[in-house]
Formats: structure tokens, sequence, C-alpha cells
């Protein structure tokens, strides 16, 4: 299944946060707390997963083309999805993400 654009907005089942439209996006997670819902089954945006569990950010990685990527695990299924972070996405957040996931390697 190909990448299908699915924008619209959408308020955080977690934080409450009301999160706009994202032009050219289908936009799946919280700009505030990262947090998501597991709506997408196979590809973004196509909205068929029957789960809608609640989506926790566990880790984030950069990816040389991608830039900064979330990775999401559903704590209904344990289905776990990596993410595109968006450019109004809480930047904090992201850096304490990925503090708490690689921490930094003490050199002697």
């Amino acid at each position: 299944m190909s990448f299908k654009v699915i924008n619209e907005e959408f308020d955080c089942k977690n934080c409450g946060t009301h999160n706009g439209k994202l032009p050219g996006s289908c936009r799946n997670h919280c700009t505030k707390c990262l947090f998501s819902l597991h709506v997408d089954e196979s590809s973004p945006g196509d909205r068929l997963s029957p789960c809608h569990g609640p989506m926790t950010p566990e880790s984030v990685y950069q990816d040389g083309k991608k830039g900064w990527m979330i990775s999401h695990k559903c704590s209904k299924c344990k289905k776990i999805m990596v993410n595109k972070a968006a450019p109004d996405d809480n930047f904090d957040e992201i850096i304490r993400l990925s503090s708490e996931t690689n921490p930094p390697k003490i050199l002697n």
C-alpha cells in the first residue's frame, strides 16, 4: 500500500493539546508530548488499524535523509511503528527522549 495523505486536526488523547493540520503530511502524533494513536496499519495515512490504542514515544533517532524519526509502541497490541518528526514538534521533547534512549558514553 502506498503513502496516502490524510491531513486532519485532532486533540491529543494523552495531554489534550489541539494539533492542527500540517500541509503535505498525515500528522499522527502530538506536537507537544509526541504521543500517538494506533490508527495506521501498514503505511502512513492508511487509517486501517482496528486497534486505536495509545502509542507511547519510545525512542528517537536521526535518519540522514528523513531527519528525526520517532519510534512509537502501542500500549494495547505492542506494535511498533516509526514516524517522521514534524517541523513544529516539541524539539525539547525529542532531545529529552533522545538523551534517555541514547545515553552519552563516558570517556576516560
